[in-house]
């Protein structure tokens, strides 16, 4: 494992449209309206966490994303700052940390910032880190009748037997997947075979999905259980 992890969350203005497309496409990719991320040594101690607002000069947010996370335009021109101070904000601990970035459905993250990082000028430097997706990594917890996805707070809920508070919030979300992550990690039921085992496998940096289709964003069905399965017994 890396010396550092980083746990990642965006709040964003809307979903992509098409995940085909590249980061130049207009109109495609959704902006963030909130990033935020922790910072961790291995062992869990905390190094540092940011939290910012990005103002919405060239995006509108969409009616059901507010309902979502609550961030209005009101909300944006008094908290917010401009992206481009904080996408050099987060490229400077990408790059001094060179962690293992962590997040909740990560490839969401990874696409939004990728776009956002585009849209800012600024070089990004998360195609050359290792990824790890919580979500992914916890398919087999839930059987319905076949595995599923958990969201973060049925995750938290099903980890810690209560109820997780303030969802959405980009910093929250960000802490809950850091305590989701080390909880995982004691009780073992991940370790650093499956993170390496993702990073070979799970395809997280690629644009491949279907438009529209959250979950096709992954790999089959087949090779994530296989992938699980070999993590716990080599």
């Amino acid at each position: 494992m890396t010396n550092y992890l980083l746990f990642v969350d965006v709040e964003t203005s809307g979903l992509p449209v098409n995940w085909h497309l590249p980061y130049s496409a207009e109109g495609n990719w959704p902006s963030a309206v909130q990033v935020s991320w922790l910072v961790y040594t291995p062992d869990g101690q905390e190094v540092k966490r940011e939290t910012h607002y990005i103002l919405n000069t060239d995006f509108f947010i969409t009616p059901r994303a507010m309902e979502i996370h609550g961030i209005n335009p009101g909300i944006l021109a008094v908290k917010g700052k401009l992206r481009n101070q904080v996408m050099e904000m987060l490229a400077d601990d990408l790059n001094k940390y060179q962690p293992l970035v962590v997040g909740h459905f990560v490839q969401l993250d990874y696409h939004v910032l990728g776009a956002d990082f585009y849209r800012a000028g600024i070089d990004n430097p998360l195609p050359q880190l290792p990824l790890f997706c919580t979500m992914l990594a916890t398919t087999q917890f839930i059987w319905n009748p076949m595995p599923q996805s958990l969201l973060l707070g049925d995750l938290y809920a099903y980890l810690f037997y209560k109820p997780m508070q303030n969802q959405h919030n980009a910093l929250n979300d960000a802490e809950a997947t850091a305590q989701c992550f080390f909880e995982l990690m004691h009780r073992g039921e991940m370790n650093e075979k499956l993170i390496s085992l993702q990073q070979d496998q799970a395809g997280i940096k690629n644009l491949k999905a279907k438009s529209g289709k959250l979950l096709q964003v992954f790999i089959p069905l087949v090779i994530l259980i296989l992938i699980i399965l070999l993590a716990h017994h080599l």
